[in-house]
């Protein structure tokens, strides 16, 4: 399939792509189907994206995979996506090595099992090295809570460090995110138009994209689409259009 859908332009490539993955249960919903289908359904629309992103040559892709206030589903549900999660950890691992994808987990993993736990580091040592596609995946993970501890490791630090040193600290660089660049193009499937607490300070000035798909449905197309929206756009980061017109 061709990346280009702008005539003769080429796609803008965003450096670092986060996506809300919404639409899994209302996707199983509308075939009669378990909730629990729509979830697996959602797992090959993520490895399809991968592809995508690494063959793009996208730097970071961070998905929202499970946040700090789904626990507040069903426990069966839960524990559906807890074990949905371990399993595709497993059967990943290699693949992600071979297509020297890094995978990091932000979010406050000591509320998983020792199983995942261990699988979540296991994964993450296995892949530190590569240099393609960074893949992060926000599970356990809320926007605030990001913040929050981020203020506090960042207040640890200034007493440990000298005044002149303290003075020099910034927040983002104690967020989960710290050493990627923040979100160029932030997309949500499934027809909500909110951000649901993912990635506050790192989306400051990300462009926006929602789009009514269901993520099962969420194709290379679907993606491509996305991007072509964002490479149509002009990014002033608080400048004129004048101004940039200079610069060009």
């Amino acid at each position: 399939m061709s990346d280009n859908l702008v005539g003769s332009n080429p796609l803008s490539i965003p450096r670092h792509i986060a996506i809300v993955m919404d639409g899994n249960g209302r996707w199983a919903t509308q075939r009669n189907k378990p909730r629990a289908l729509g979830h697996k359904a959602g797992v090959d629309a993520l490895r399809k994206t991968i592809e995508t992103c690494a063959r793009l040559n996208v730097d970071v892709l961070t998905v929202f995979a499970f946040s700090s206030e789904n626990w507040l589903r069903p426990a069966k549900e839960v524990e559906l996506l807890m074990r949905l999660f371990l399993a595709t950890l497993k059967r990943q691992s290699k693949k992600l090595q071979k297509n020297n994808i890094r995978l990091k987990v932000i979010g406050d993993c000591s509320r998983f099992s020792a199983a995942l736990q261990k699988n979540i580091q296991d994964v993450e040592v296995l892949t530190e090295g590569n240099d393609g596609l960074t893949l992060m995946i926000a599970a356990n993970y809320g926007g605030q809570w990001d913040i929050q501890q981020a203020a506090k490791r960042m207040a640890v630090a200034a007493v440990e460090s000298n005044e002149k040193a303290a003075s020099e600290l910034q927040l983002k660089d104690f967020l989960s995110t710290s050493g990627a660049v923040d979100p160029d193009l932030f997309i949500r499937t499934g027809g909500e138009k909110r951000i649901s607490n993912f990635l506050l300070m790192q989306l400051a000035y990300s462009e926006l994209y929602f789009t009514d798909t269901l993520w099962p449905d969420f194709d290379e197309q679907s993606l491509l689409e996305a991007i072509n929206d964002f490479s149509l756009r002009q990014r002033r980061f608080g400048q004129t259009s004048e101004q940039l017109n200079e610069q060009e």
